[in-house]
């Protein structure tokens, strides 16, 4: 199982890639008239990165130990 802190360095990159793919020049490039089904290529771009990053965070979520409480038990969550 991979170290808490490289968890934790890893969610904060997971923060700013999900920065920066959502910032208004990048989402601009995907503002096209090309459609699929009816629907606007940026529409699947931004739910696109959307759904990555929450299951990218349930994924390294997943990979964090449980914190122990302060009287020796298993943590509640």
């Amino acid at each position: 199982m991979p170290e808490r802190r490289k968890i934790v360095g890893g969610m904060f990159l997971l923060t700013a890639a999900g920065l920066l793919l959502l910032v208004p020049p990048l989402v601009h490039l995907f503002n096209h008239d090309f459609t699929v089904f009816g629907v606007p290529q940026i529409v699947f771009y931004l739910f696109g990165v959307w759904l990555a990053l929450i299951v990218s965070t349930g994924v390294l979520a997943s990979w964090l130990p449980r914190e122990r409480s302060t009287n020796g038990e298993e943590g509640e969550g």
